[in-house]
């Protein structure tokens, strides 16, 4: 640039030239003072578009500027050199030009290649994204999760850039149809859901009303599966609403524990009082078998006849001991029965008590239907005569017997 003439001349009338590879082309003219000064005039300008070519340069070589961008900005240079009003070294600047447009080139193509993939790229993610959605809408019955996943696919949609806009509108409508596809299914889910939970709450009232009648009930046993058929029916009902759920159950367990404590109760009672008879009974037991049945069975058998007296008062016993006590018992009286009836096979018939003591009760019975004929009384003659039928044949067998 200091040697101006190199690339340029001014001649005597002031008109000014550049110098290139294909001759001298006039630039402007110089008439305000030595011819150096223009020549320095314009190699100025030419210094400015040198400046704007290397800041064209630094910018496309840095990625700061886009390259279609810089391609234009290199191809108006270019052209421009063919009428520009500078004095400089212009088939160079246009070497370098045609150098930085092939550069530019390459990166607006690498651009537009990084474009095409990005764009692949954005629009398979928004396919795989609705692909996604319209399962879900489909299939899903996890509704919390799969509302979550919709939101979620919502965010990373906006995030995806570089698809076309009306590839992008048409992959919006097919997401935005399966976002409201699934609302409605879970919509129509729940309120399906709402209907059952209130019939299951009317199913499971009836239950806790059954329950609260018997919650009162002595009829131990047969209350007792009654409730338990009802704890299967309330199983087997659908779930009513968390609250009123809750709410029934508590009715529902303390009806039933109100029962089941009473029973409790009163079956401990039982069994305490049980135990207290089976202590009874044992004693009575231990006091029967101790009886001399041998040496006095008269006197055995009065005080056995009192102790079974005694044992019947006693009450009940747990029903494990009850069987023993009563075979250990009826082997007593059999026992006493069997030295009696041997010694009253050895008494005379004149002699025998027990003949003698049914014979009183035939003519007992004799007096006493020749009362009810006095009185005229058909029922009483009728009773009468059967009474002393029965005792006469007994008589008749014992003294057959004898």
């Amino acid at each position: 640039m200091s040697d101006w003439t190199a690339f340029g001349r001014v001649d005597a009338d002031g008109t000014v030239y550049v110098k290139t590879a294909e001759g001298e082309r006039v630039v402007g003219s110089w008439q305000a003072g030595a011819p150096e000064e223009g020549l320095a005039h314009f190699a100025r300008r030419f210094a400015d578009l040198v400046t704007e070519v290397e800041l064209t340069e630094a910018r496309l070589n840095s990625g700061a500027a886009d390259a279609n961008h810089s391609l234009s900005t290199i191809r108006r240079l270019r052209t421009s050199l063919a009428e520009a009003h500078v004095v400089g070294d212009i088939d160079g600047l246009a070497t370098r030009l045609d150098r930085l447009a092939g550069l530019a080139e390459e990166k607006a193509g690498e651009a537009r290649a990084a474009r095409d993939a990005a764009r692949t790229e954005a629009l398979a993610r928004k396919t795989v994204l609705v692909e996604e959605a319209e399962k879900l809408a489909a299939e899903s019955t996890g509704w919390k999760t799969a509302g979550d996943r919709l939101k979620e696919i919502l965010g990373e949609w906006k995030t995806i850039r570089g698809v076309d806009r009306k590839t992008d509108g048409e992959l919006w409508k097919r997401f935005a149809a399966a976002r409201d596809g699934f609302t409605r299914r879970r919509g129509a889910h729940f309120a399906s859901l709402d209907a059952q939970r209130k019939q299951a709450q009317s199913v499971k009232e009836e239950l806790v009303v059954e329950a609260e009648k018997l919650k009162d009930s002595t009829e131990w046993a047969n209350t007792a599966s009654q409730l338990k058929e009802l704890m299967n029916q309330w199983r087997a009902a659908p779930r009513a609403s968390k609250e009123a759920e809750q709410r029934l159950w508590e009715r529902f367990r303390a009806a039933q524990d109100a029962f089941f404590t009473r029973r409790s109760e009163v079956f401990s009672a039982r069994d305490n009082e049980q135990r207290a008879n089976l202590e009874r009974k044992q004693a009575l037991l231990a006091e029967a078998e101790a009886l001399d049945i041998d040496g006095d069975p008269k006197g055995a058998q009065a005080r056995l006849r009192g102790i079974q007296a005694q044992w019947h008062e006693a009450g009940r016993v747990p029903r494990e001991a009850a069987g023993g006590l009563e075979r250990r018992l009826r082997a007593v009286d059999d026992k006493v029965r069997e030295v009696m009836d041997s010694a009253w096979r050895r008494t005379s018939p004149q002699d025998n008590p027990l003949l003698a003591q049914m014979r009183a009760q035939v003519a007992e019975a004799e007096e006493r239907l020749a009362r009810a004929k006095a009185a005229g009384d058909a029922r009483r003659v009728r009773d009468a005569e059967q009474a002393l039928s029965s005792k006469r044949q007994f008589l008749n067998l014992a003294e057959q017997s004898n």
